[in-house]
């Protein structure tokens, strides 16, 4: 996946699918909730300050277009609802 148009500190550019919070996200194509992104198996650690992160992957008619990625400095930042 290439990193297309974000808001906040330089991040990685390129993420293999399946590697990762947003590569597990687009192979899985469900929603990735990560409370403690240092305990995540494989986590890319594209910005230091980044403690928990949500992604969501971007599907229509079976086709991933992409994923949408936030992360937060605060642990358990996100839920389900």
């Amino acid at each position: 996946m290439v990193l297309g148009p974000f808001q906040g500190l330089p991040a990685c550019t390129r993420i293999d699918v399946g590697k990762g919070v947003c590569g597990t996200a687009a192979a899985t194509r469900k929603t990735q909730i990560v409370p403690n992104v240092h305990e995540f198996p494989g986590h890319i650690a594209c910005d230091s300050a980044s403690n928990s992160e949500l992604v969501v992957p971007i599907v229509k008619n079976d086709i991933l277009y992409g994923v949408l990625d936030l992360d937060s400095p605060e642990f358990k930042r996100f839920s389900q609802y």
